[in-house]
């Protein structure tokens, strides 16, 4: 059985994987342009009683309709928990909107924000659950920071490099 804490790891890291990411160059072309292909990396789950725990995570882009669809599929795994999800995100005149689902635990929901200069910031949800969410992407490397409300997750830092 997973743990309360483990529960609140996957919903924050749900945010993560669906919310497709952008490159500074790429924003005029189509905001994902870039992406497409394998990146990975670790980052830090910082729990409400201080304490952390590392995370691993490795996803997949497709880019489409001339950068500015996305499906992603992300897999993350800590100490406590693993996931798996999938999202389709579109970009359209800089608002970003889309569904994510995470497949072994039935659960999905919605994405919605801005592209700004390499930076996307958005809210991302689903029944029982909502976070911010903020990526900046340079070159081959991204850093992902997500603040889930009412969990016991504090934050999820994640840095991702391209393959």
């Amino acid at each position: 059985m997973i743990s309360t804490s483990a529960t609140r790891l996957v919903s924050a890291a749900v945010l993560f994987g669906s919310l497709g990411l952008t490159s500074t160059a790429s924003l005029a072309a189509g905001a994902f342009d870039g992406l497409a292909g394998y990146w990975n990396g670790t980052g830090r789950v910082q729990l409400s009683d201080g304490s952390t725990e590392r995370i691993r995570c490795r996803a997949s882009y497709a880019v489409a309709g001339g950068g500015h669809l996305l499906q992603q599929t992300l897999v993350c795994a800590s100490d406590s928990a693993r996931f798996d999800i999938t999202s389709h995100v579109e970009e359209n005149g800089g608002r970003i909107t889309g569904t994510w689902t995470e497949a072994t635990r039935n659960a999905n929901g919605q994405v919605s924000g801005s592209a700004r200069g390499g930076r996307i910031d958005a809210q991302v949800g689903g029944p029982g659950f909502s976070a911010s969410l903020s990526v900046a992407t340079r070159g081959s490397t991204q850093s992902v920071t997500i603040v889930p409300q009412g969990t016991d997750v504090r934050e999820v830092s994640v840095s991702l490099k391209k393959r």
